[in-house]
């Protein structure tokens, strides 16, 4: 989602490598920088040559960025949006994003759909800030969006309708992940955790710790000053995304409305679910169904949640007396420590 990150990574790090009291042998290699708006960390460990790939990683993003990036205007992604009818692809990335997400969009009945990108930019969750949209506009531009609206193959893409536009923040940051965590694979990588936005892969084990991987799941009662966990999360060889609304919003009139777009509706998500945290074997589908899952409510997003293979998820939602409850599907539940 998310685009939007919703772990503390500080803590996040600090909880993988807290201070030791003796030399480890095991060192790992530990590369940051900043991409799609926000930053990403990668730790893995590749003894004994300890191999330092942040060129390789840099220049990689750069050209996922030229594909996918909507606020690059110089993008694939971009030259499509402003395109009548279409583009053909340049690099393989875009294809195969697209081909990910309308596989989602299908799974999810709609409620992942990054067609909904008219509605985004109205609600004033882009580039732009802008006034809310009336109820005549959010008809209208309902009208747009739909994934149907598309239609790709590997060499390009074309558009049903001129004014139809794609936005890839609901999936864009777990796609990175995947690009990299895949690249360092096949640099004979087995061991390693990427981060790009609070969504990531982990990969065999924290050597240096000897035990697997750890996570944090936020509080939804966070603030950007004040963060603690809700929940703690052992993976292994599995991919992680949380998305939530409230850090990223609005307050319009004195209401205050969440970035999530509910796609048939045309309107922000108003629910009692405040965090979808998603665990898949890939990164990309996780980002997509935490984004389906906060359109969906917690209701639809528990029996949907139920009966996806391959998919775990751990949602924390708003009780009927203000508290916070929380739902662990089977798969993850053993894996899963609640505060």
């Amino acid at each position: 989602m998310t685009d939007f990150a919703v772990l503390s990574f500080l803590s996040f790090f600090l909880l993988c490598f807290p201070p030791l009291q003796k030399a480890n042998i095991h060192e790992p290699v530990v590369i940051e920088g900043h991409t799609m708006g926000t930053t990403y960390r990668i730790i893995y460990f590749d003894e004994p040559r300890h191999r330092n790939f942040k060129t390789s990683v840099d220049s990689l993003l750069v050209k996922v960025n030229k594909a996918i990036n909507n606020y690059d205007p110089e993008s694939e992604i971009s030259g499509l949006n402003r395109s009548e009818e279409g583009i053909r692809f340049n690099l393989p990335y875009l294809p195969d994003i697209l081909k990910k997400a309308k596989k989602i969009f299908r799974a999810s009945g709609g409620a992942f759909d990054p067609t909904v990108m008219p509605l985004v930019n109205a609600w004033g969750f882009g580039p732009e800030k802008t006034q809310p949209p009336s109820a005549s506009s959010v008809d209208s531009l309902r009208q747009l969006v739909g994934f149907d609206k598309v239609r790709f193959t590997r060499k390009a893409v074309k558009k049903s309708d001129p004014r139809v536009q794609i936005d890839m923040g609901g999936i864009g940051q777990g796609y990175g992940a995947d690009v990299i965590s895949e690249f360092l694979r096949k640099k004979g990588i087995t061991h390693l955790l990427v981060e790009l936005g609070g969504e990531g892969v982990a990969c065999g084990e924290n050597l240096k710790k000897q035990q697997t991987w750890r996570i944090g799941i936020l509080d939804p009662n966070s603030t950007p000053d004040h963060q603690f966990f809700k929940a703690y999360v052992t993976l292994r060889d599995k991919a992680f995304t949380t998305s939530g609304n409230y850090f990223n919003y609005r307050i319009i009139n004195g209401r205050k409305f969440g970035h999530t777009i509910d796609p048939v509706s045309g309107y922000p998500v108003e629910n009692s679910l405040l965090s979808a945290s998603v665990f898949a074997s890939d990164c990309t589908t996780a980002d997509a169904w935490a984004t389906a899952f906060m359109v969906m409510g917690i209701e639809k997003a528990i029996a949907k949640a139920k009966n996806l293979r391959g998919v775990d998820a751990l949602f924390i939602y708003s009780a009927e007396d203000g508290g916070l409850k929380t739902f662990v599907t089977p798969g993850i539940e053993k894996e899963v420590i609640l505060e």
